[in-house]
């Protein structure tokens, strides 16, 4: 987002960049900005696709723009290529946290896997440290040049379809005191169901360690359910196909019958967060099954009936966005007012992996804000 662009709210009275928010989807390599990923690839002797920084942003979100989750994962394989030094992960982490703080955002998960970034000769252990010491920078950055203050944890992400899950699970354990808050599962969905990592999962569930698990983007109901049953998800990453659970059947013009499965139904009832990010879901054909525009999407629908519905923007680069864009698309397409937004950093508060002490406390900072923006 352009340091000049505002998004408006509430006639005009409230910019959403202000709003304090909260990030529980966000990929470490999906959020560098453009300038750094040329001068990273200069330092290494890296080819990238676009010689400057304003024309590679442009081919991301080309490339992205794809209807494809396979296709869209290629272009991690730049990103990824320059951060495999204790310096280039530690640069990306710090700038990452700085653009979040610029955002508005209070708390915020930034997920990311290790085992991409060992080309160079980092250890698991080192690569993690690397992003912590980025991380601190940052928020250090965040507070000395606006007094903005942000607090950001770590999400372990093992890929689904390589061997490794139960040593990127014991590596999130092994630093749990030291900035990992939890643990997920990302890559490929469609084939490489949670099932496959379930000795991970249970040697995870025996460390009481929180699991987000990416279900329901490119699978359906059966991804979600191994997420729910194989991974002990407490939320969902994306999990927007869980509304082809749910049957809408419209009598007439006035009436409009609404049901849900079974499935469905467990994940509104115990409060299973959704991790939605709409310009991604749109990209990567996950609401495909509901058309091909924003107002497509089933997070209204989600909304209505009471699912815990969160706002994120999975890949900043990618989908050239932030939260507040985000938000603001959403506001355009159903017309939300300051109150649902609101709801939406309350959810995404409630379901962070912060003990519930530091949970309340974000809650009420949250609300906070909004009463003061509301004035």
């Amino acid at each position: 987002m352009s340091a000049h662009e505002r998004y408006l709210i509430a006639g005009g009275r409230v910019d959403i960049a202000e709003l304090p928010k909260v990030s529980l989807h966000d990929h470490l390599d999906g959020g560098l900005r453009p300038q750094t990923i040329v001068e990273l690839a200069d330092e290494a002797g890296i080819a990238i696709p676009a010689p400057d920084a304003e024309s590679l942003e442009d081919w991301f979100v080309e490339s992205a723009d794809s209807g494809s989750l396979e296709t869209y994962l290629e272009t991690f394989a730049v990103t990824t290529a320059v951060m495999q030094t204790k310096h280039s992960l530690s640069r990306v982490a710090r700038e990452f946290v700085t653009d979040l703080a610029a955002d508005g955002v209070v708390y915020g998960e930034i997920r990311w896997a290790p085992e991409q970034h060992l080309e160079r000769g980092l250890s698991l252990d080192e690569a993690v440290e690397a992003v912590q010491e980025g991380i601190e920078h940052g928020i250090e950055d965040a507070r000395r040049a606006t007094g903005h203050d942000i607090r950001i944890g770590q999400l372990i992400s093992a890929m689904r379809q390589a061997d490794r899950a139960v040593e990127i699970a014991e590596l999130a354990v092994r630093h749990r005191t030291r900035g990992v808050v939890g643990f997920d599962i990302a890559g490929p969905e469609d084939g490489f169901p949670p099932s496959r990592l379930v000795d991970a999962f249970d040697f995870l569930a025996e460390e009481w360690m929180p699991v987000t698990v990416h279900a329901g983007e490119a699978a359906g109901l059966d991804s979600i359910r191994s997420a729910l049953l194989d991974g002990r998800a407490l939320r969902l990453g994306h999990g927007v196909r869980i509304a082809l659970d749910v049957d809408v059947d419209g009598a007439d013009d006035e009436t409009t019958f609404v049901s849900l499965g079974p499935l469905a139904q467990w994940v509104k009832d115990r409060e299973i967060a959704l991790e939605l990010a709409p310009s991604s879901n749109l990209q990567t054909g996950g609401i495909e099954a509901w058309g091909d525009d924003l107002v497509d999407h089933p997070f209204d629908l989600l909304y209505q009936l009471g699912f815990r519905v969160t706002v994120n923007t999975d890949n900043r680069l990618m989908s050239q966005t932030t939260i507040t864009r985000e938000l603001s698309l959403l506001v355009d397409a159903f017309g939300y007012d300051l109150s649902d937004l609101e709801v939406f950093q309350l959810n995404a508060a409630a379901a962070s992996f912060l003990p519930v002490e530091d949970r309340e406390d974000l809650a009420d900072r949250i609300s906070d804000g909004f009463d003061q923006a509301g004035r």
